[in-house]
């Protein structure tokens, strides 16, 4: 055997500029027995094989570090190995559990359901496929051959475990039924299940007595085997997530590559997720539309991963979501001297107290009054808030608080909300009062022209609308607005709508909220069974981030893409399957890549079009 040159090897690797494009690091887990952390080499090596860099995690006790550590990796893998320990499950150890690592088990499930919150791309293998499903709410059996009832196949095999032992089912359009297409079409025997989807069987290996009993709420069965044992799972949220009960790394040490497709869609998912980030990091990212503030009252915390919220100082962090617009929202109420002047003052109270959720958290986050203050505050490493108002009803009958409100930071106001008020008719609950723009309506626009705030129509009816377009001297906005064309509700806007908006430099926003996306849909709710697809029981529809891209493409091919962006109305009940809250935006970065948009397009609807037009009007001059 040749020696090895290490340093003509050193060399060549500095002897070209530049080197090939930064692949992507995979972390896989380690397994752990007396003091000594092992890793078989089949899972390092199939990363390789499949252009990713391979990253061993140890096993550890440091908490506050397992973030830092999932963000310097691009996916993860979670090996096989011992039994989990059921006291970390809420269970009590049944006689026949093995031999347990809890060293691994205590990390690995914190590991899992911080990748979830971060959009990580994961593979979970034997262990690892029980680790994901616990971690994000599913059970598992502590031993399929006593708990589950019928008979068994053999699930642990004796012979070598490079070569299969058994098969597994698959679903039809899973990632596995994708990845392997000519896998051998199920006998006369399987013919129930076709009919259930299921259409094809591969052969896989089986060295395990634990499995998924229940898949958790966000997990689908995609893979089982003859006699029922659940064998994959993957995300019913069009997430990178992917488990399988098999070994597929043991393949590729017998020089079989079979099985190589699992990795190579592990490090294709990552690759895809290391280019958002960094296209995140170099772009200024901006939702449009929030309603945070009105869980004011509710005691949240915007420095915690709150539950009750969708937008919080985490979240914004996991989806790289630079910047927000929170509005001060006002319900249409009654319009007398009394019911204006405690409108104008609930305003003024919700917006002071943004300031101070700002302030508590300084060090952090700050108030943004402008495009440059965003892009400062992106530099120094801190989220930005800007604020709006939602429902001109908040002016009353006095334009002296539509400069009083600009003076405190409000960069844009709708108009109205459901329901006519004094300015204009509104698109929901209107009864036409005004026939569009009032008299006052157009004196609140020129006003707004003139002190340097957007207008914004959404919630607009289509008199006002085309009535505003011509009153106003500036650009106007729709924050959060989607295509009438695609969900045919009033809010929403018309094709004319979009053309006339374009040509008057204004922008449009799609929005979140699924009644906006897809006609007599039902709400997201991670435990809903429909699981992103038309209900064969219901007929229902759940509206997803699918959707949302096709009214954004629809957008862009009617107005160009100069005149959209991003408006997520997140808690104000916008919120998909897919992106259902700010932790997952960066999904929504990965749709529009796979859609084909350029980088700089990508910045055009992640705020760029918006902030164009903000700085048109905070510049006017009339």
């Amino acid at each position: 055997m040749k020696s090895f040159d290490w340093q003509a090897t050193y060399e060549g690797i500095n002897s070209h500029f530049p080197t090939k494009a930064a692949r992507p690091v995979i972390g896989i887990t380690g397994n752990y027995a007396n003091e000594t952390c092992t890793l078989a080499e089949g899972y390092y090596q199939s990363v390789l094989k499949a252009g990713g860099i391979p990253f061993i995690i140890p096993p550890f006790y440091e908490t506050d570090r397992l973030g830092e550590l999932l963000d310097r990796l691009d996916g993860i893998i979670f090996s096989g190995g011992g039994d989990i320990n059921p006291l970390l499950l809420g269970e009590e150890p049944i006689k026949e559990l093995h031999g347990i690592t809890p060293e691994r088990d205590q990390q690995e499930l914190l590991l899992a359901r911080l990748a979830y919150d971060r959009q990580l791309p994961m593979l979970g293998i034997c262990k690892g496929i029980q680790i994901i499903n616990a971690a994000l709410g599913g059970s598992n059996y502590q031993d399929i051959y006593s708990q589950r009832e019928g008979t068994r196949i053999k699930h642990s095999q004796d012979e070598d475990r490079r070569y299969p032992s058994h098969t597994v089912t698959l679903s039809a359009g899973s990632i596995l039924a994708r990845l392997f297409p000519a896998a051998v079409p199920s006998d006369a025997a399987a013919s129930q299940e076709k009919e259930q989807g299921n259409t094809s069987t591969l052969a896989v290996n089986s060295f395990h007595h634990q499995a998924c009993k229940e898949a958790a709420p966000c997990l689908k069965v995609t893979a089982v085997s003859p006699d029922g044992v659940i064998e994959a799972v993957e995300s019913n949220e069009f997430k990178s997530i992917l488990g399988v009960q098999w070994h597929p790394e043991t393949f590729i040490l017998r020089g079989n590559h079979e099985m190589l497709p699992i990795f190579q869609w592990l490090v294709g998912e990552s690759a895809e997720f290391k280019q958002a980030k960094a296209l995140h990091h170099k772009i200024l990212t901006l939702d449009s539309h929030c309603d945070t503030p009105m869980f004011f009252g509710k005691g949240i915390n915007f420095a915690s991963r709150d539950p009750k919220i969708l937008v919080d100082l985490h979240k914004m962090t996991e989806g790289h979501l630079d910047s927000t617009i929170m509005v001060a929202y006002l319900p249409q109420q009654e319009r007398d001297e009394a019911s204006l002047e405690n409108a104008t003052a609930k305003a003024n109270q919700i917006l002071t107290q943004i300031e101070e959720m700002v302030a508590k958290n300084c060090t952090a986050v700050d108030i943004a009054y402008t495009p440059d203050d965003l892009w400062r505050l992106k530099r120094e490493g801190k989220k930005a808030i800007m604020m709006g108002i939602e429902n001109g009803y908040a002016i009353g009958k006095d334009l002296k608080n539509v400069e009083a409100f600009r003076k405190r930071g409000v960069v844009y106001m709708t108009l109205c909300h459901n329901g006519d008020n004094d300015i204009c008719d509104s698109a929901n609950k209107s009864h036409h009062e005004h026939g569009g723009v009032s008299a006052f309506g157009e004196q609140v626009i020129q006003e707004m022209n003139r002190v340097g705030m957007m207008v914004d129509l959404s919630h607009a009816g289509e008199e006002s609308f085309y009535d505003a377009l011509k009153i106003s001297r500036t650009p106007i906005v729709c924050s959060h607005s989607s295509a009438r064309a695609l969900c045919d509700h009033p809010r929403n806007l018309t094709d004319a709508q979009m053309r006339a908006l374009a040509d008057a430099g204004g922008v449009a926003q799609v929005t979140l909220y699924h009644g906006f996306l897809v006609k007599d849909s039902v709400d997201y709710n991670p435990q809903n069974v429909l699981r992103a697809f038309d209900s064969p029981t219901t007929g229902v529809t759940e509206a997803t981030i699918l959707d949302a891209i096709e009214h954004l493409n629809h957008m862009v091919n009617i107005m160009g893409i100069e005149h959209v962006g991003i408006g997520t109305d997140f808690d104000g009940d916008g919120g998909i399957r897919g992106c259902a809250s700010a932790s997952e935006l960066i999904n929504f970065t990965r749709h529009l890549l796979r859609e084909r948009y350029t980088e700089e397009q990508i910045q055009m609807i992640w705020g760029g079009n918006f902030l164009r037009v903000m700085r048109e009007v905070q510049s006017y001059n009339g």
